[in-house]
């Protein structure tokens, strides 16, 4: 099939590579001329594993190009993908204004019947403007609008494209049904479900996925934090929980907050639509609230052990992504934890495997970049753990207490046995779990 995909952002050149690895021909559509020739020349502009195999292949076979040209792109395309920017208002709503505006070209451009799909995580609603508008300009019989949310993760977002557990297609036109049906038959082989709703309840559905499990984290680090009080330990607390097939067991750990690109803004959006709906969204509030505070709660636990005496010391700290197997720094706890470091006068000195260029490109040299874990660790006080890479989960413990002044460590993300910690001799506090003294 011919596609166009509008929007070279994360979600649009995974979409682009993926459909174009089942034999698709894409085009992918971007109006930065830089980035349009940066992927013309081979580069990714982001980290994603397996990506870069699947790109180079389908580079060479000539089942991938991009272009800045719109009007070239959709002309050779049956259905048009958009994979725009909805980036939180000042009031939370998601800003549809890049969506609207490639609708409104679209209704210049088209002249036979296309599909326009709606792949951007948009809010309820959103398929009907996009119609209303190039229907001002289009004949309704030349093109039909289709929600098709996206469910990727990043650091396995091309096995979860690949090999969904779901798609969900909203539609009501029997046309676009069978168009999208033909679509994504190859990657539902093995029998996973295709799901086709009304437009409306396809847009809730993403939005209501990724806010379910935003509160799942939030109240697990609740919990956590009640367990601490309690002297309980939440690592036992989940596995009991987990347990239960009514409940199951992901997205049960706790830390020091979730970030990325979706959940902090599909929350916040989320919660707007009900306002703008006159409803009061009560636990999508307190999910927001519970994450904003659970990313202090590092820095206290830091500021308590030196008795609010960070002036001077250094913090070597491991993991600056909002999660492993990515680049993406949008709402990573690391970045609210280092602001407040620096705040209080401390000095920070940071590993990560593929996050250290973002992250200078927004500090410059108000830290500094260690080029491995064990460099960061070299003459400071403690080591804080933000990021659960694998790298960091087995480390050389002799190595690490031998390069810190003393054996401390702050772990948001609960990767070391408190028993091996103990014999190791560290000073070791983790997320709802006892203190190693």
């Amino acid at each position: 099939m011919n596609i166009a995909v509008v929007g070279t952002g994360y979600v649009g050149l995974v979409t682009g590579t993926c459909f174009a690895e089942t034999g698709n021909n894409v085009i992918c559509v971007d109006n930065n001329i830089k980035k349009v020739e940066s992927l013309k020349a081979g580069n990714i502009p982001i980290f994603e594993p397996g990506l870069d195999l699947i790109f180079d292949r389908n580079t060479k076979e000539g089942r991938l190009h991009f272009t800045t040209d719109l009007k070239d792109a959709v002309s050779k395309s049956q259905i048009i993908f958009l994979a725009l920017p909805t980036p939180p208002g000042e009031n939370g709503s998601a800003d549809l204004s890049y969506i609207m505006g490639v609708a409104d070209q679209l209704g210049d451009i088209i002249a036979d019947y296309k599909v326009i799909v709606d792949k951007s995580t948009v809010p309820v609603g959103t398929a009907e403007k996009v119609a209303a508008i190039m229907a001002k300009k289009l004949p309704k019989k030349m093109f039909d609008v289709v929600s098709n949310p996206e469910f990727l993760r990043e650091g396995v977002a091309v096995e979860d494209f690949l090999k969904p557990d779901r798609v969900v297609i909203g539609t009501k036109s029997e046309k676009a049904r069978k168009v999208m049906k033909q679509l994504y038959e190859p990657f539902v082989r093995q029998g996973n479900p295709i799901y086709f709703m009304d437009e409306r309840s396809a847009e809730m559905t993403k939005y209501a996925a990724n806010a379910y499990l935003a509160m799942r984290i939030s109240f697990m680090n609740e919990i956590a934090n009640l367990c601490e009080k309690t002297g309980s330990n939440v690592d036992m607390v989940r596995i009991g929980m987990g347990s239960d097939n009514r409940i199951g067991k992901r997205f049960l750990f706790p830390g020091i907050g979730y970030g990325g690109s979706c959940f902090p803004k599909d929350v916040q959006a989320l919660a707007r639509t009900a306002s703008d709906y006159s409803y009061d969204f009560k636990i999508l509030k307190s999910v927001m609230k519970v994450n904003t505070i659970q990313k202090g709660v590092m820095t206290k636990k830091i500021r308590k052990h030196y008795k609010n005496e960070l002036a001077g010391k250094t913090i070597a700290v491991w993991g600056l992504a909002f999660k492993p197997n990515t680049d993406d720094i949008r709402e990573a706890p690391a970045l609210v934890i280092i602001d407040e470091l620096l705040e209080l006068g401390a000095h920070v000195v940071a590993f990560d495997p593929e996050a250290m260029a973002n992250v200078k490109d927004i500090y410059g040299d108000k830290i500094k970049y260690a080029k491995g874990m064990y460099e960061a660790t070299e003459g400071a006080d403690c080591l804080a753990i933000m990021t659960e890479w694998g790298e960091f989960r087995s480390p050389d413990f002799e190595r690490i207490g031998n390069n810190l002044k003393s054996k401390v460590i702050f772990d948001g993300r609960n990767l070391y046995d408190l028993e091996q910690m103990k014999s190791s001799g560290f000073h070791y506090q983790s997320v709802g779990r006892p203190k190693v003294r």
